[in-house]
């Protein structure tokens, strides 16, 4: 609906007095308190990195009762699908062709072990001397001899073998290729004669060989069933008469995959427009007619010796699947889904946990990609692998980087991270949690490190000297600015608030980065100016360097903790503090709010390094929360468990609540409130009179409620100016939150 200017108008005053009227919004916590845990702690989940290509599936073998596939990246014995409901023949074996369709066929040497798969019965077929194998198909086995005359052998009664030299072969002419297809009645053989290939069938039933198409590629592509031969894009039927010349198709930039029924299945284009996904067409042979049989189609195809055909499809990697193609009576065909193919693990090289979401950097080919998994209460998976980025670069890593790239979880849904280019030039970055921008700030400094961030906020430390660069990243902002930039040293970030050593020995001393005034300065009881500051909540944590003491200052009860210390660093979380071992690659966590530090194991990582250690790299804290995340030795795999250590109160960090001029649908009012763990909250908004216009409720993204009003009431209405005739003009636009639990 479009409005007018005078509805515009009268939509902004309201929103404006709704803001700077009676804003309230109220949160609960959306997880209860975690209790106290046993010393050693079972992880509580796990998820494992998958590709967002899918896999690319090799059937090993096909049959008529199933499969045997496994993906190309992979050297293994495969994985068997059987079809439900397949019955068995009462009678199967070498003396009938058509029960060849469930033939399990191995070479040895010199001879084929033959099984039928559903029916168990077994033959065995020697090799003679002087014939050498080419291929088999169902019971049958093809073989050629020094002149190049093919043989069919097969097994018979009382141990012997029959052996068929086929017939009709030209004279001179020297077979090159050897083809199983969609029948256990015949193969396809590919000759040369006087520099001329040609492609024909042979009758497995008595050995007679029959030319269909000649003229063809030296390697042409060649697919049949019991009634039609397609050889480099030209088709005949197999029962046409003698010097019936075959039919040319239009070429198509894909491959030809079977033939089924009347239908020539072409599919894996090499080129697919933008916005559009692969198909498998089917081809009528008799009408000339084309149809998707398959939609999103792409990788494992391959026809099958009953005449039908195998081929992968699915909307993502996610939810891929073998599906089944058979003839149909009248020509057609048949799809039927019949396996899930797993997605490919592919590598971890970061993760980050904030807010109940664990991010993961994925890296594939030359770039990488950021992913999330939400996580219950408990740490559980509660949804699919979901894309949290577009497609980015690969980053320039390092020597001796943690992670590469380096990132952190904002606790609002987002993560920051560096990168750096060819020319080691660095950039901060952040991925938006809903679209695929990428707000960045250039740090004009290199080898660099993110020191930390939450929300808005990220603080990133300069190479020596460098200097130290708070990026302010406003919610809905499509770029990125400096808040603060100053000397390098030891600083930490949480919600509004830089915290940085204060000029007496073991002060920390708090600055408000939206006034630039200090809030407060601490006396945590260091002996020394500390090395590493981090704050959660109300929690300092401190350290005077690998070899010196180091504490957890409780602001709210003013009382300094005593920790363990190390050359590992160490992750301060909602109270508590993880460290690894790199000595016993045991993850240390160390619980600091009853006011007495009491330090357990919570994960032991793999000797081995994916990455080259410390936080974010194998392992992260939940800040946001209670959660500890770590690499598995599962290749892609990371697991959770939970710290046992409650959370705090819950409370608001920050808030981002200025409204535009005008408010609509298509430019809501879109607040900020940045909160310290995940909640459900619901937001009234009211005129100044006390008049409710509209109740929002939900979830928070991460740890931050993100609301959106369009400017309507709760029945759809448009109101007047500040919801009723002759109400306070507009005024400035604040907010008010609360009350917290």
């Amino acid at each position: 609906m479009t409005r007018s200017r005078g509805e515009a108008i009268r939509v902004r005053r309201l929103a404006t007095a709704v803001v700077a009227g009676a804003v309230a919004l109220t949160c609960a916590a959306a997880t209860a308190p975690a209790q106290a845990g046993p010393a050693a702690v079972a992880p509580s989940g796990t998820v494992t990195l998958r590709s967002e290509q899918p896999t690319h599936v090799d059937y090993l073998w096909t049959g008529a009762s199933g499969f045997q596939w496994r993906p190309r990246t992979e050297v293994s014995f495969g994985t068997w699908v059987g079809y439900p409901g397949f019955v068995p023949p009462a009678h199967a074996g070498p003396n009938d062709l058509a029960t060849g369709t469930d033939v399990v066929s191995t070479r040895n040497g010199a001879e084929v072990t033959q099984q039928h798969r559903s029916t168990g019965v077994t033959a065995t077929v020697p090799i003679p001397a002087g014939q050498t194998y080419a291929t088999t198909s169902g019971w049958s086995v093809l073989t050629e001899d020094a002149s190049g005359t093919p043989h069919v052998l097969r097994a018979a009664a009382g141990g012997s073998t029959t052996d068929l030299p086929v017939t009709g072969l030209p004279a001179g002419a020297r077979p090159t290729d050897y083809v199983p297809g969609g029948s256990v009645s015949r193969v396809a053989i590919v000759y040369t004669l006087d520099g001329t290939t040609s492609v024909g069938l042979v009758d497995l039933r008595d050995g007679t060989f029959r030319t269909y198409v000649t003229g063809v590629d030296a390697a042409p592509t060649v697919r049949f069933n019991d009634r039609w031969l397609v050889a480099d894009w030209k088709y005949i039927r197999t029962d046409a008469a003698p010097g019936t010349e075959p039919t040319g198709l239009t070429r198509w930039d894909a491959e030809p995959v079977a033939v089924v029924g009347d239908q020539l299945l072409i599919g894996n284009p090499t080129f697919v427009q933008a916005g559009t996904k692969p198909a498998l067409t089917a081809r009528s042979l008799t009408t000339g007619e084309t149809r998707t049989v398959l939609a999103d189609s792409s990788g494992g195809m391959t026809a099958t010796p009953d005449g039908g055909a195998l081929a992968t499809a699915g909307p993502s990697s996610l939810d891929w699947n073998v599906h089944r193609i058979t003839p149909t009576a009248d020509g057609g065909t048949a799809t039927e889904k019949v396996a899930q193919i797993p997605a490919d693990r592919i590598r971890v090289e970061g993760l980050a946990l904030a807010g109940g979401e664990l991010f993961l950097d994925g890296r594939e080919g030359n770039g990488h990609r950021f992913f999330g998994f939400a996580l219950d209460a408990a740490g559980r998976p509660a949804g699919p692998q979901t894309r949290r980025s577009r497609a980015l670069a690969a980053p320039t890593c390092l020597t001796g980087d943690a992670a590469c790239p380096q990132m952190e979880a904002l606790g609002d849904g987002r993560v920051a991270f560096l990168f750096t280019d060819h020319s080691g030039q660095e950039s901060v970055i952040e991925s938006v949690y809903d679209t695929g921008d990428l707000p960045s700030v250039p740090t004009g400094d290199a080898r660099g490190r993110i020191a930390g961030g939450t929300g808005r906020y990220v603080l990133y430390n300069g190479g020596a000297p460098g200097v130290q660069k708070t990026v302010d990243f406003p919610g809905g902002a499509t770029s990125g600015t400096v808040a603060l930039s100053r000397g390098r040293t030891t600083a930490a970030v949480w919600g509004q608030v830089l915290w940085t050593p204060g000029s007496a020995k073991g002060s920390i001393t708090g600055r408000d980065l939206k006034t630039g005034r200090t809030t407060t300065t601490v006396a945590t009881g260091a002996p020394c100016m500390p090395t590493d500051i981090q704050a959660v909540n109300t929690w300092l944590y401190w350290s005077c360097g690998s070899a010196g003491p180091a504490g957890v200052y409780d602001r709210a009860a003013k009382r300094n903790i005593p920790v363990p210390a190390g050359p590992s660093p160490a992750r301060l979380a909602d109270g508590f503090l993880v460290r690894e071992n790199r000595t016993t690659h045991e993850l240390r966590l160390t619980d600091v709010h009853t006011g007495t530090a009491h330090t357990r194991t919570v994960a032991v990582l793999p000797r081995t390094d994916q990455n080259t250690g410390g936080s974010n790299g194998r392992w992260a804290v939940d800040r946001f929360g209670g959660q500890i995340a770590y690499l598995t030795a599962t290749y892609g795999q990371v697991a959770i468990v939970p710290s046992g250590v409650p959370t705090s109160p819950l409370a608001q960090m920050e808030a981002q609540v200025s409204s535009p001029s005008v408010i609509g649908t298509s430019i809501p009012w879109s607040p900020v409130w940045q909160l310290n763990k995940p909640s459900t909250w619901t937001l009234t908004l009211a005129t100044p009179s006390g008049k409710v216009l509209r109740t929002l409720t939900g979830a928070s993204t991460g740890a931050a409620v993100r609301p959106s009003w369009d400017g309507r009431t709760d029945s759809g209405a448009v109101p007047g100016p500040a919801g009723t005739p002759g109400s306070s003009p507009p005024g400035p636009a604040t907010a008010r939150a609360g009350p917290w639990p």
